[in-house]
């Protein structure tokens, strides 16, 4: 009899793990970060308090209340600090100062008891890579004072046609267009500049460098900053012999970034084992001062192999929380069909190792604006439910909650270094301007950013319809999709699920979250029409691939502007039309995955007790 219940307690517990459909990933998540929705806010277009035309910090304590109500638990504010602005804040001469435009150290001050008062964490950009040249480490290391000679990377060139200096050490190239190495006169020897040639590279072969920036983390922690986003992580080592790198074969121009294999610039292992150097960092200052979770954030627009590598390492040792995950915007554009969208998605969960939480970014400052990117304001509620309807973090760009799209400046009116070193004739395939113009709050000239009378970069004339004011008092707005689905994900049942996805047809793509199978949850359904034409599906085989019991009848639990359904509307499964570009997100009334085996199983063992 001993025997009988052994083999009948291992049956019960093979068929509960296979309850959990092979086709379903399962993720538990506990930690504040993990499932919290983060925004990012680019300081100089959010909000003017002063009317200068250029946001500033006290612009966005004005508005955190607003972060509060859409739902959002982070706030990451790209660079703050004193700046020459050649890169609009990536060219920092002060790592621990603030920008006097953007405002003081009591302001600052004045933001983080505002976020503590609404219980919202605050993510730091940090630039290690590089520093201003106006910064007084890179004027004393030119001048090689004492101690500061190794602060950057310097190097005496290779001898050429010219007799006044060498050549250039090599062909590596900046990121914006260009040779990466610039002359000094002062110093005679040329200094590393993977961006912008006033933004010099610090050399993290210089363990007082190291030290350096580790405690231009510990300043912040001690301000109370909740983490930090790591900027152009890949760039911080470089190979010490200098060699040429090859050509990629994916320009014909030699100045541009994309001309060369960037294999001795970018990647290299060391630049890793730093990063988990500040997560143990971070740890640390948690475990001696206490409070919550601090966390980190990574900016890598490396492949996936590389990209997984900064979770953690071989041994275990922990990395980045959040390596960024680009996939959404590097692999999918308007012209993406349903089929692309899973295989981007997939492989991206696939990336993320087991008891690691993936996260989902659909834009930033950086590149195009989601909508846009998509093929337009239409597509914005679909990329927010795809993303807000996966599981783990999601990181939404100022403006995405909204629909904002981009607005195509004038050469005349771009600011973007990466765009003025090119020409006036093909500035905007380089461009970052178009995704940073000023943030729409209402209606009034200068879309309630600004009290003056201009702004530091164009306001985007739709502003007149797509603002903030204008769609809370609208009946069907972006705005009150996306408060919908960060309300959806503050669930519970959100937190802790199994979730798959399928494609119906072409342009049909659909997640699928449900509940563990012995816990009271719903499922949960999103249905996103990426085409310009009706389409329609048969969700009863999303359930099926899933192992999930049919439904008849599902419920709309959020719709899309574009969709002509209201929440509550009840759905028949086995023949839906979705209207061009119509979003839905859907759910059950009860659990329902397969429950059938369990069924067996009781009625063995009640033949057998009453036999």
């Amino acid at each position: 009899m001993a025997n009988f219940f052994c083999v009948l307690i291992l049956i019960i517990c093979l068929q509960l793990r296979d309850a959990f459909s092979e086709n379903l990933t399962y993720l538990s998540v506990s930690d504040w970060w993990e499932k919290a929705g983060f925004y990012q806010i680019y300081p100089r277009s959010y909000k003017d308090s002063n009317g200068d035309g250029i946001g500033d910090l006290n612009g966005i304590t004005e508005k955190l209340p607003y972060l509060k109500s859409i739902g959002v638990k982070a706030f990451w504010l790209s660079p703050i600090y004193p700046s020459p602005m050649a890169d609009f804040g990536y060219d920092i001469s002060d790592f621990r100062g603030i920008q006097p435009e953007y405002g003081t150290m009591a302001d600052f001050a004045a933001m983080v008891a505002k976020k503590n008062e609404l219980g919202l964490k605050l993510i730091l950009d940090f630039v290690p890579n590089h520093s201003s040249d106006e910064h007084e480490w890179f004027i004393k290391s030119e001048q090689k004072v004492s101690g500061y000679e190794d602060y950057y990377v310097w190097h005496d060139g290779t001898p050429g046609s010219d007799p006044t200096r060498n050549d250039p050490p090599n062909n590596w190239v900046e990121a914006f267009r260009g040779s990466a190495w610039k002359w000094s006169d002062k110093r005679k020897q040329y200094y590393l500049h993977q961006f912008h040639y006033k933004q010099p590279d610090l050399n993290y072969r210089n363990p007082t460098v190291v030290t350096e920036m580790k405690n231009v983390l510990t300043f912040w922690l001690d301000q109370g900053v909740d983490g930090f986003r790591i900027d152009a992580v890949p760039c911080m080592f470089e190979d010490e012999n200098f060699p040429n790198e090859p050509p990629s074969g994916n320009s014909d121009d030699p100045l541009r970034p994309e001309y060369l294999n960037h294999i001795y610039t970018q990647d290299l292992p060391e630049t890793v084992d730093m990063v988990y150097q500040w997560r143990e960092l971070l740890d640390n200052y948690k475990k001696q001062k206490g409070g919550d979770t601090r966390v980190l954030m990574t900016e890598a627009w490396s492949s996936l192999d590389i990209v997984s590598t900064y979770f953690q390492d071989q041994n275990k040792r922990q990395g980045s929380q959040m390596p960024f995950n680009f996939q959404l915007i590097m692999r999918l554009d308007q012209n993406s069909k349903a089929a692309d969208f899973k295989t981007v998605i997939d492989s991206w969960i696939k990336t993320v190792p087991s008891g690691h939480v993936p996260n989902w970014v659909l834009g930033n400052h950086d590149k195009r604006r989601v909508a846009s990117r998509m093929g337009g304001e239409h597509m914005a509620d679909l990329m927010e439910m795809v993303e807000l309807s996966l599981p783990g973090v999601s990181v939404t760009y100022q403006g995405e909650e909204i629909g904002m799209t981009d607005y195509e400046l004038t050469w005349a009116d771009t600011k973007d270094p990466a765009a003025c070193q090119t020409s006036s004739t093909d500035y905007q395939k380089y461009t970052r301007d178009p995704a940073r113009t000023p943030f729409h709050w209402n209606t009034t000239s200068m879309a309630g950013f600004t009290m003056g009378t201009s702004t530091w970069l164009p306001i985007n004339p739709i502003y007149t319809t797509v603002n903030v004011e204008t769609e809370l008092n609208t009946d069907k707005s972006h705005i009150k999709v996306f408060k919908r689905l960060m309300e959806l994900r503050d669930k519970d049942e959100f937190h802790t699920v199994s979730y798959g996805t399928d494609t119906l047809g072409e342009s049909v793509f659909a997640i699928l979250r449900s509940g563990p199978v012995l816990h009271k949850s719903r499922v949960y359904v999103t249905l996103v029409n990426i085409a310009n034409k009706d389409a329609t599906v048969n969700v009863q085989n999303v359930f099926k691939k899933f192992e999930i019991e049919p439904v008849d009848k599902l419920y709309v639990e959020v719709a899309s502007v574009s969709s002509g359904r209201s929440e509550g509307d009840s759905i028949k499964t086995d023949s839906l039309l979705l209207l061009p570009y119509e979003g839905l997100v859907l759910r059950s009334t009860a659990v329902t995955l397969i429950l059938s085996k369990l069924l067996v199983l009781i009625a063995i063992i009640k033949a057998f007790l009453f036999q």
